[in-house]
């Protein structure tokens, strides 16, 4: 599997270490990458976690606007400012930064939500209110990827 996929549910210490669910673990060995980076979303209240070689990509499309435009300037600080890159210590675990998890409202537990190319985390509750409502408005939009003639998910 070199997706992250499914939910899982973690501790997070006193000191901000969380451990890297092993499937994800797994997920960033198979696409042969170890660095993260961390940003906080700026759609929800959780944190993203891009593998540093995605992350990096979406360097391309910020570099096809204006360097001195307005678009460029916010998307560059949305993206860049609050960025964290981190790796996984020996024993899986990453560090959360302390304004990350402000973000997030992260205390003692967090959930991590695969999303395919990347991974969330957030709070429990949050979380399930976020899965919740993409399920009510992909069923009440019967969203479908592109190119799926028969309707199906």
């Amino acid at each position: 599997m070199s997706h992250f996929l499914g939910t899982h549910q973690n501790r997070l210490d006193a000191k901000g270490r969380v451990s890297v669910p092993a499937p994800f673990r797994n997920a960033l060995k198979l696409q042969e990458e170890s660095a993260l980076v961390l940003r906080p979303s700026h759609k929800h209240p959780c944190i993203e976690a891009w593998p540093a070689a995605v992350f990096h990509t979406l360097a391309t499309p910020l570099d096809r606007l204006d360097l001195f435009s307005e678009a460029h300037d916010d998307l560059a600080a949305a993206l860049y400012a609050d960025a964290f890159p981190v790796d996984a210590d020996k024993e899986g675990r990453i560090i959360l930064p302390e304004p990350l998890t402000a973000h997030a409202g992260l205390s003692d537990s967090v959930v991590f939500m695969g999303l395919g190319r990347i991974f969330q985390i957030w709070e429990p509750a949050a979380a399930e209110l976020r899965r919740a409502k993409a399920r009510e408005r992909a069923r009440e939009g019967r969203l479908t990827l592109p190119g799926n003639k028969d309707g199906a998910p």
